[in-house]
């Protein structure tokens, strides 16, 4: 990817993140994880922290297994994901 796509696709992922605060109506819980998964790998790339270890925090591990499913992906890959999963949520 040249440096022009690379800062292309990141503006354009920015534009989106602001987007997806717009949505005419909230997406499920499924949604929401997959944008949070794909947000966190292109803003930081691979899962860095544990899998949550208490037996109740049901919600921290769909949010770290959300995350850890794209350990890998290129932050830039991950990027194109976001946009594109914000614009089938925008119908």
């Amino acid at each position: 990817m040249s440096a022009f796509s690379v800062l292309d696709i990141s503006n354009t992922f920015h534009r989106f993140t602001q987007l997806a605060k717009l949505l005419p109506t909230k997406p499920n819980d499924d949604d929401l994880l997959c944008l949070y998964g794909y947000y966190k790998q292109a803003t930081l790339g691979d899962c860095n922290v544990p899998c949550p270890g208490g037996l109740f925090d049901f919600k921290g591990k769909r949010k770290w297994e959300a995350w850890n499913t794209h350990q890998g992906m290129k932050p830039e890959e991950a990027m194109a994901h976001y946009i594109n999963k914000v614009k089938q949520l925008m119908g």
